[in-house]
């Protein structure tokens, strides 16, 4: 068996190259202290790794790539990384830089070789799901059982692994913010590997999965957010770098960013995001957790304006701030919450640097702090270490991953709730003292990040896995979660600590129902109630939709969004009346009807009866219609309708199609799929039922004159 190396044999080397480098200060200096580095290493010929091992899944790729074959010749760079880690993130920008500087046919290719922390993160289609959401262009290999990151003897999400032509170490960097050594090192070793002839310039079957796609209204979806009075709600469209604001009966009222990131304020017909996460709306005002451009926006409504309000537009590493806001450097904001505490703030689930930071809105003072002027962002709560300490001084408590936010603004409460994803709990934050406090999951041990689980249970007890959002219900007291890795929606007593599953399977997928325990969801990362705490909007984001939940009928329904008019800025799908659901949902009832036989020259009338459940009715604004197709045999719809409007539903809908003279073809079935928009008789809440009736009919020998009518019954 082959001796192969691992990362404790280059640490000794390579420590000695990072040491001099610190005392030169010319990039002439630090290129030459490189490669003599680099001619060292070939002296030694010895630091080979082991391959990928066989039968793993790779991703962006035409087939399995090997460092003995499709990889030799090339300088690899191998980013170990787990795709729930806000440091793995940061590190994205700069490969995505670095591909852009140096091509495979320059030589260079980056791997990312994929290390799952959670059993969620494992799962093939969670892993390409995420390379499509942070837009990864480069191969993934999904090492599930880590066996190379223990062969390399590899520790902390990230680590970067850099190779020579021959699958040879060459250089580490662990963690992020190492941009400028990346760049060095890898120029470097580029130059040297062809200055010797030993770079190939072959390619390597680089097949994106995002080529593939069909386009859809909503991509990656993070958070959403209600504003109680107008009923208006506001939708991060993550995947489309734009925020969408819709209303309650899924009308599209305004389109702002999209469908490329970039980063411009000014009349929502201009301006730009990227990945947006948090939202939150009051009024005319969206606020705007703008997490990949590391800023904080405010989209004003009334006057057609977007600004920003915190940030740079770059990734910083301040742990305090206290400067005014667009001067002041912040790091991956992932959600906002709209509040006060002795003034107007907007608190900022700071992910980047493990905080909860607060943007002064007007003079005030946080607890435990002093005064600040309107417009200042500073640091609130935790101390920068990424732990599950709790601590009733705000800046000795430690957050591992803050991702979600909700505000309880009345006594006894007066708190923020934390969706802390990366201990795998939730947590308070006071408003009146600063104190951090449990809630449920995780464990004692601050330092363990790893007690994550799907129990219910009280306290400590229940276990979640990488919570995203989290919602607040005022009239209940009660706190809802969305347990993103455990594909469930859960839901807190604060008071008794008790938290218990509400709504999915536990595993992912897109079903509706016909119950909450039977609906599932796909890594769902926001949430907000909605109606007076009669309604539940999710967004499920990986299967690009926003789900309802009924809290009173415990039913599920998919929120359509309905566009009808040009709206601020172009979309990446359809801008006609057309509802944006086109495609049946894979949960819509399938009713195989009984055959029937028919013959050429007669016709067959399909009465469609549907009814809705008690206390619905048909949304007008937003058009329900049926839709007509028999594949393989579409000669049966020439000349015919093939889709319809439906209006009324207290008489049964007359559907017709001729079966043409002399024709001849196997015995087909036409298929009858009918959307239904429908909204609660107190509140307007819009939902959507589908079904899909398949109708087989068996074709006589002889023509005949007549029709033959099939009743199709269906009740949501």
């Amino acid at each position: 068996m082959a001796s192969y190396s691992k990362l404790s044999d280059l640490f000794p080397i390579q420590s000695q190259l990072d040491y001099a480098l610190e005392d030169e200060t010319t990039p002439e200096e630090k290129e030459n202290l490189v490669h003599q580095y680099l001619h060292k290493l070939d002296e030694k010929d010895d630091l080979i790794i082991p391959d990928f091992e066989e039968g793993l899944e790779w991703l962006n790729t035409d087939g399995p790539l090997s460092l003995r074959k499709e990889l030799s010749g090339k300088v690899v760079v191998l980013d170990f990384f787990t795709y729930c880690c806000i440091n793995c993130m940061h590190l994205l920008p700069d490969l995505h830089q670095l591909e852009q500087s140096y091509t495979i046919e320059d030589g260079l290719v980056v791997i990312g070789v994929h290390s799952a922390k959670f059993p969620n993160e494992k799962v093939l289609e969670n892993v390409r799901s995420a390379v499509l959401r942070y837009d990864i262009a480069h191969p993934v290999v999904n090492d599930s059982d880590a066996r190379l990151w223990q062969e390399l003897e590899v520790s902390c999400w990230p680590t970067l692994v850099v190779l020579g032509p021959r699958g040879n170490l060459l250089f580490s960097l662990v963690g992020e913010g190492h941009r400028e050594q990346l760049f060095l090192f890898t120029a470097a070793a580029l130059k040297h590997y062809r200055e010797q002839g030993l770079l190939k310039d072959h390619d390597v079957g680089i097949k994106l999965y995002r080529d593939s796609l069909p386009p859809s209204i909503l991509s990656f979806p993070g958070k959403i957010a209600m504003d109680p009075g107008s009923k208006r709600l506001a939708i991060a469209d993550t995947g489309h770098h734009r925020v969408l604001v819709v209303s309650n009966t899924g009308h599209l009222l305004h389109s702002i960013g999209g469908s490329s990131s970039g980063r411009r304020d000014g009349n929502l017909s201009e301006a730009q995001f990227s990945s947006p996460q948090g939202v939150f709306i009051k009024g005319d005002t969206v606020y705007v957790a703008d997490t990949e451009n590391h800023l904080v926006r405010k989209i004003n409504l009334s006057e057609g304006k977007v600004l920003t309000l915190a940030g740079i537009g770059v990734q910083g590493t301040d742990k305090e701030g206290g400067t005014p806001g667009p001067q002041q450097p912040i790091s991956s904001p992932w959600d906002v919450a709209l509040g006060n505490a002795g003034g107007d703030i907007l608190w900022i689930a700071m992910a980047g640097t493990h905080q909860i930071w607060a943007l002064f809105l007007e003079d005030g003072k946080l607890p435990k702090g002093s005064d600040s002027k309107k417009g200042t962002c500073v640091r609130f709560a935790g101390s920068g270490n990424e732990e599950n300490r709790n601590n009733a001084y705000p800046h000795k408590a430690g957050l591992a991953q803050p991702s979600g936010l909700a505000l309880a603004p009345t006594d006894p409460w007066e708190c923020l709730f934390i969706a802390d994803s990366e201990s795998s709990t939730i947590r308070s934050l006071s408003l009146k003292d600063g104190a951090v406090k449990h809630v449920v999951g995780g464990e004692r041990d601050p330092l363990n990040l790893f007690a994550f689980g799907d129990v219910d249970g009280k306290g400590i007890d229940a276990k979640l896995q990488h919570p995203l959002g989290v919602s607040w219900d005022e009239g209940s007291s009660l706190l809802y979660v969305a347990d993103s890795y455990n594909h469930k929606i859960k839901v807190v007593h604060p008071k008794t600590k008790q938290c218990r599953v509400l709504a999915g399977t536990g595993k992912a997928g897109n079903g509706l129902g016909p119950s909450f325990l039977e609906s599932s969801f796909n890594e769902p990362g926001g949430l907000c109630v909605g109606e007076g705490g009669k309604l539940l909007y999710v967004a499920d984001t990986n299967n690009h939709c926003i789900k309802v939940l009924d809290l009173e009928t415990k039913t599920v329904s998919l929120f359509p969004i309905v566009v009808q008019q040009e709206v601020d800025s172009v979309l990446t799908t359809t801008t006609s009346s057309t509802p944006a659901f086109r495609k049946l949902p894979k949960s819509a009832p399938v009713l195989t009807m009984p055959s029937i036989t028919v013959s050429s020259g007669q016709s067959v009338t399909l009465l469609l009866k549907l009814a809705l459940p008690t206390g619905t009715k048909l949304t007008e604004e937003a058009p329900s219609f049926w839709s007509l197709s028999a594949e393989g045999n579409e000669w049966l719809l020439e000349g015919r309708a093939v889709t319809g409007s439906i209006c009324d539903l207290s008489e049964p809908i007359s559907i017709v199609s001729s079966i043409p003279v002399a024709s001849v073809s196997p015995d087909p079935t036409l298929t009858l799929d009918a959307w239904v928009y429908c909204c609660l008789s107190e509140g307007g809440a819009c939902m959507m039922k589908a079904v899909s009736f398949k109708q087989p009919l068996l074709i006589g020998s002889t023509s005949q004159e007549g029709s033959v009518a099939v009743t199709l019954e269906h009740a949501f």
